[in-house]
């Protein structure tokens, strides 16, 4: 109790120190009368039609989710969605990606279906999206000419761990018999074992959820679809504000959002945010204070549309908890 304690402090700790290290970066030289003028003319037309396709990529990401989950019972689709949306609302408020643990949880109570299992699939996800990600950041690197700074480096290492990662999850579903071997010479009291058992196993079958070809086709398909509405987002959103954003630069910004919240964070991602907005954006002519704008106005639309559905999501379950 006293370690897990330590560590949900150290965690604390260590999101804190590096989010004041990140944003400091970030915002050095920033013009801040000028992020308000382009705030300040930013098209409303534009950021309703943003949030729209977020609204739409966040309904895809829960349909996405359901192919999973479906593999060991019947998932409703507005059960899916509110779980997903309250899941962001947690991840981006909570700190170390609790968000996690409230869709799990919701879904698990909802649906009778293993919270192991649920949680597998929940971060197996998160894991494909990482895949996805290194993947896009990748073909950037190869296809574009414009030189991307310390982010060449940076992101070789993210494309290797992205393909460790497809490999565990080919791999660790074929290897039960392994990890239940390592459990029976782990010093654990004799009770708690088939316990730990029974985990791993819920554990290792919502990782092969992903080995059903069908579902395994319609998830790379969906995961896509997101990835790409999600670009064509993030140039209507800089279009609303004046700034046209090339579909590369679009698809580096969500590659290093998506990788950097990986990261121990603040809620809201403070910091690590504003780090990779300017990071992503300014090897392609954009200002820091242009990268500034954009970013505080995407984070702000982010969590008006996760807040309002999230909110929606975690208000009916509680209701349900109280019948």
């Amino acid at each position: 109790m006293i370690q897990s304690a330590r560590r949900r402090l150290l965690t604390i700790v260590v999101a804190a120190v590096l989010a004041v290290v990140l944003l400091y970066s970030a915002v050095q030289g920033i013009d801040w009368r000028e992020v308000a003028r382009i705030v300040a003319r930013a098209r409303p037309a534009g950021l309703v039609l943003v949030a729209a396709v977020a609204m739409a990529t966040l309904l895809i990401r829960a349909l996405r989710w359901r192919i999973l989950l479906e593999a060991e019972g019947i998932v409703g689709v507005r059960t899916a969605f509110l779980a997903t949306a309250a899941g962001y609302l947690g991840n981006g408020v909570l700190p170390a990606r609790a968000g996690e643990l409230i869709r799990t949880f919701m879904i698990s109570s909802r649906c009778a279906i293993d919270t192991t299992f649920v949680l597998a699939t929940a971060l197996t996800e998160r894991v494909a999206d990482a895949v996805a990600l290194a993947g896009i950041a990748s073909v950037i690197l190869l296809t574009t000419p414009v030189r991307l700074g310390w982010l060449e480096g940076a992101l070789k290492p993210a494309a290797v761990v992205a393909l460790l990662a497809v490999l565990l999850i080919a791999v660790l579903p074929m290897m039960e018999s392994v990890g239940k071997g390592l459990l029976q010479r782990l010093p654990v009291p004799h009770a708690l074992r088939p316990r730990l058992e029974a985990a791993l196993g819920q554990g290792l079958r919502g990782i092969r959820a992903f080995h059903d070809v069908g579902r395994l086709s319609a998830f790379v398909g969906l995961t896509a679809l997101i990835w790409t509405l999600d670009a064509l987002a993030t140039i209507a959103g800089g279009a609303a504000l004046g700034l046209a954003i090339p579909i590369p630069a679009a698809f580096l910004l969500l590659a290093c959002l998506g990788l950097g919240s990986a990261l121990p964070s603040t809620p809201g991602y403070v910091g690590i945010y504003q780090f990779a907005a300017v990071s992503a954006l300014t090897p392609f002519g954009f200002t820091a204070t242009d990268a500034i704008a954009y970013i505080l106005v995407a984070q702000a639309l982010m969590m008006l549309v996760t807040g309002l559905f999230g909110s929606l999501g975690l208000l009916e379950y509680r209701r349900s908890m109280h019948r």
